[in-house]
């Protein structure tokens, strides 16, 4: 798994993503998690910059994150709260870390960052492995968008504002995503490309199987609003059987 985090997109992270930072998108997540979580510990993958994680720690959550990219981790701990936290550098489709945990959340469509089926699966088989009987997998994920797209056409616009372009190029054959940024940075116009692999709901039911968890619930959003054939992403949780 490639880092596409290094230190210059880590240090403008949370500004390029300020909307994802505003408290309206934060505070129905924290909830929802937060509710799973009780009174056990959370893992997250792909922690960031901690915009999930510091303020469910704030809840009184117990959180590791891990994350492949040092200097994500590195602007998490520069932030007030982030000593409550733990982390761990590393692959979040095979690392372990000790103990035990209620929770273990993905968001923002970060497990589109395993480019590969197996990857993926691997995923999903580190997840169960870290839960205990009973804890809950939860993904926050887009639904492809590929009914919203002309015949023969390959790329869609997903963000035109004002400093910022984004174009996404499927490659339908291979479940593959390609999401391309256009920037202005320093006064300089920049690019960056990041690649994805796509993945349908009931896809990721069967990867859960596969790892010995069922589906439990499935909304449109953080706000429990409900999943339907037009909803733009999904909110999943995946629960591993009780012991006994």
């Amino acid at each position: 798994m490639k880092d596409y985090f290094d230190e210059p997109v880590a240090a403008r992270y949370d500004e390029s993503s300020a909307a994802m930072f505003d408290p309206a998108v934060v505070e129905p997540a924290v909830d929802f998690l937060a509710a799973l979580a009780g009174d056990g510990a959370a893992l997250e993958l792909g922690i960031g910059t901690g915009r999930i994680a510091l303020p469910l720690s704030a809840r009184g959550v117990r959180v590791h994150g891990i994350d492949l990219s040092a200097a994500m981790i590195a602007q998490l701990r520069a932030k007030p709260g982030a000593a409550a936290i733990e982390t761990t550098v590393g692959d979040f489709a095979t690392t372990r870390v000790p103990g035990e945990f209620s929770l273990a959340y993905l968001v923002f469509n970060t497990i589109w960052n395993l480019t590969s089926q197996d990857a993926q699966v691997a995923c999903f088989e580190n997840v169960a492995a870290h839960l205990a009987p009973g804890g809950c997998f939860v993904v926050e994920v887009g639904v492809p968008g590929l009914q919203r797209l002309m015949p023969d056409q390959t790329m869609a616009v997903f963000d035109a504002s004002e400093d910022h372009w984004g174009i996404d190029e499927y490659d339908v054959v291979n479940q593959g995503l390609v999401s391309h940024h256009f920037f202005v940075a320093d006064g300089v116009l920049q690019r960056s490309s990041i690649p994805f692999r796509y993945t349908w709901p009931a896809e990721f039911d069967l990867m859960a199987r596969l790892a010995g968890m069922r589906l439990r619930e499935r909304w449109a959003d953080w706000d429990r609003s409900p999943f339907a054939a037009d909803s733009r992403k999904h909110v999943s949780v995946w629960e591993k059987p009780p012991a006994g």
